[in-house]
């Protein structure tokens, strides 16, 4: 697909809610911080939202496109089976990834909480992935998800419907998951928090394969003080004052660059 098919005005957004047009612009905009910061892979992989006010439709990005092309407007919208119902301004064209679909229909299906799901296979998210023990408690970073995160035994490439129900009983009621083999994924009230959870969780990652990689003997503080540190953060998550001024200076990084995601 061109991305010169995305320029120029975009009749989306005067068919849309202003709502719905909010989170897309937000949605293509951490499609876009993912690019930058290179947690994508090639045109694979997913973030998705929850429409507004449509409980059972929510955005994914079309088949074909990589992350830096991702714009509001060429966001496919699809309902819980996974048949499109708005292709966006790609209209008849698009299409999604049957695993993408797979994984961010299950958590939309059993997580009403949830509004935002990020799903990536970077590198130093497989490499932990891989490792029995999961992600250590090693730093500040890490202590955010200390007892908190969920683990999904690796099934194989998510095209089966019916994984969805093992995949969304391990993650519970958690907001962060690592796919044993695979990779990492986030379950947010917003995009500004799946994207926080996100950064959180892969610098935690780096941090780890890093500090392994050092070769000395490895630090880890006592479990009273990580989960002291854990119901810091649960504070601090809860409020979404953090995550959201967060997420605003990352967009206005973002505009500031000249990055149009925002069409």
């Amino acid at each position: 697909m061109d991305q010169s098919a995305t320029a120029g005005a975009s009749p989306v957004r005067e068919r849309v809610s202003a709502a719905e047009w909010d989170v897309r612009v937000d949605l293509a905009a951490c499609y876009r911080l993912f690019a930058r910061f290179g947690w994508d892979d090639g045109i694979f992989t997913h973030n998705s939202v929850r429409v507004p006010g449509k409980e059972d439709h929510f955005l994914l990005n079309p088949y074909g496109l990589m992350f830096h092309e991702i714009t509001a407007s060429n966001l496919v919208k699809v309902d819980t089976e996974g048949n499109i119902v708005d292709g966006g301004i790609l209209g008849e064209d698009a299409d999604i990834i049957t695993a993408g679909f797979t994984i961010h229909s299950a958590v939309h299906m059993a997580r009403p909480d949830v509004a935002c799901v990020s799903h990536t296979h970077t590198i130093a998210g497989m490499a932990v992935s891989a490792q029995e023990d999961g992600l250590l408690p090693l730093t500040q970073k890490s202590m955010r998800f200390y007892d908190r995160l969920a683990y999904h035994d690796y099934e194989g490439i998510a095209n089966d419907l019916d994984e969805r129900e093992r995949l969304v009983a391990d993650l519970g009621d958690k907001r962060a998951m690592v796919l044993r083999n695979h990779g990492l994924l986030t379950a947010g009230r917003s995009v500004a928090e799946a994207y926080s959870l996100m950064a959180y969780l892969q610098h935690s990652c780096e941090s780890q394969i890093a500090a392994q990689a050092g070769g000395g003997r490895l630090r880890v503080p006592s479990p009273e003080v990580c989960e002291h540190a854990a119901r810091q953060f649960d504070s601090f998550g809860d409020n979404q004052r953090g995550n959201d001024a967060s997420f605003a200076a990352l967009k206005r990084l973002l505009d500031l660059e000249g990055v149009a995601y925002a069409v």
